[in-house]
């Protein structure tokens, strides 16, 4: 078991340490250099990972972590992720005392993200989502004289103690019937264990994992935590967990047997409720961050085909890991632009921002096309990608409701859109400094520069193994 397969595990969590060290002791003035500190620790990070993709990919510190290209994506993705919100931090909070705490609660939930993308053991899973999680409760709550951000983190801290406990048990009753954690001993035990426990046990670490990635039924603190967060915050939450929740339950159902727990079916049922739910909840928003939030559940139904037609296949993994990249993306200039514009929520607020602030209006109308899939941005190759893998699992009712679910989801992007296009405008928009615009104008150009590279980044992602077991 080397430690240089964790090398970038380690820096990481050194610099989470450094960073709230140096926010401990310095002055107040020169907190923001801690949003600095944090950059360098991910860039350090990233140089560790991007080596070791394409090399031997194995499983280590016996069989509870995977080394292979699914896991580095993932955990590029994530570092990608933190730097951009911790860019978007910076201003917004600016006249916070604790201001450089908060890159060190960023660092550490991107840690238990990485390690969820890693998980090949079921302890691991379950303290990789609590570390993932236990940073989140304070980020949501951040702004403490706020009693949305109050509410919010109160919801997402008890719905997050009621998922984890759930996923700790089954987890638990797993491990009974198995007689180890690790997804190597599930994978050779469970075929011989009685199929209700297994089932129950599989079905409650899906409910724990189906709280990170905001799917059904522990979807409801996604908008409260959009609506009610800092909003660096809220984007970063409605994004890094879900990467690591998508990439761990794609392992744990590549090693359950089907003959024992019909995960299949489940799971498309699962994609089906969430995204219909999500739509339908978006229908009605007037408030772009509650919106932002309901689109994050539809968002994650649509990942869920992907997970639903693994093993049945080839498309599946790299459509997944194609979405998340394009969801990523779409997700972070929107929030960037609602951040730009701080104070601005409701569809009035947005009344001509195209005559005052056209560019940032532009990166609204590509965010908002990208979600819904339209050519050639980066959610069409992914939309795409994700209704082909499904229709080639069998599951064609699927990918036919998804295609009604986009279409639908045209309306209410299109609500917000139409204020800023054909209404005049109610006064000037004060722009809230340069970095949220800096971000915002990378992921509009990343959505687009991804959307015409898709074939380069869809045979990249279709070279990533997903251990244990083999490339679906």
């Amino acid at each position: 078991m080397p430690v240089q397969d964790v090398v970038p595990e380690l820096i990481l969590l050194g610099g989470g340490v450094g960073v709230l060290l140096f926010a401990l002791f310095a002055p107040r003035r020169v907190q923001p250099a801690a949003a600095g500190l944090s950059l360098l620790v991910l860039a350090a990070v990233a140089m560790v990972s991007i080596p070791m993709l394409g090399e031997q990919q194995t499983l280590t510190f016996f069989e509870t972590f995977a080394i292979d290209d699914t896991a580095l994506w993932g955990k590029l993705m994530v570092l990608s992720v933190t730097a951009l919100i911790v860019l978007l931090c910076v201003d917004w909070f600016r006249t916070d005392a604790r201001h450089g705490e908060s890159y060190t609660l960023f660092l550490f939930s991107g840690l238990g993200a990485i390690l969820l993308a890693g998980a090949a053991d079921l302890m691991e899973l379950v303290l990789a989502a609590l570390l993932a999680s236990a940073p989140g409760y304070a980020l949501a709550a951040y702004h403490r004289q706020s009693r949305q951000a109050s509410e919010a983190g109160i919801k997402y801290y008890l719905l997050g103690g009621l998922a984890n406990g759930g996923m700790l048990y089954g987890a638990m009753l797993l491990f009974g019937l198995s007689g180890g954690t690790t997804f190597s001993q599930l994978a050779q035990q469970l075929p011989e264990a009685d199929a209700f426990p297994a089932a129950a046990g599989f079905g409650l670490v899906v409910v724990g994992l189906a709280f990170k990635l905001g799917a059904v039924p522990a979807h409801a603190w996604m908008p409260d935590v959009a609506d009610g967060s800092p909003a660096p915050a809220a984007a970063f939450l409605t994004i890094a967990p879900k990467i690591g929740a998508f990439i761990a339950l794609s392992r744990l159902v590549a090693v359950m047997p089907e003959e024992l727990v019909a995960w299949r079916p489940l799971l498309a049922i699962l994609a089906a409720t969430t995204m219909t739910i999500g739509n339908l909840s978006c229908l009605w928003q007037d408030d772009i961050r509650r919106l932002l939030g309901w689109s994050a559940v539809s968002q994650t139904g649509y990942g869920l085909m992907a997970i639903t037609a693994l093993g049945r296949s080839h498309l599946a993994l790299p459509a997944l890991l194609f979405f998340l990249a394009a969801y990523s993306l779409a997700n972070i200039a929107a929030f960037g632009v609602v951040i730009s514009l701080r104070g601005l929520r409701t569809r009035a607020d947005f009344a001509g921002l195209s005559r005052t602030r056209p560019a940032l209006s532009l990166a609204l109308v590509i965010a908002f096309l990208s979600f819904v899939g339209i050519p050639p941005l980066a959610g069409f190759t992914a939309k795409l990608a994700l209704f082909t893998a499904t229709m080639e699992a069998g599951y064609t009712w699927l990918a036919a409701l998804a295609v009604a679910n986009t279409v639908a989801s045209l309306f209410y992007y299109a609500r917000f859109l139409g204020p800023a296009y054909f209404e005049p405008p109610d006064g000037d928009r004060d722009v809230f400094g340069w970095r949220p615009l800096l971000v915002v104008a990378v992921c509009t150009v990343g959505l687009i520069a991804l959307g015409l590279g898709a074939e380069i980044a869809i045979d990249a992602f279709g070279r990533a193994a997903l251990l244990p077991g083999s490339t679906p």
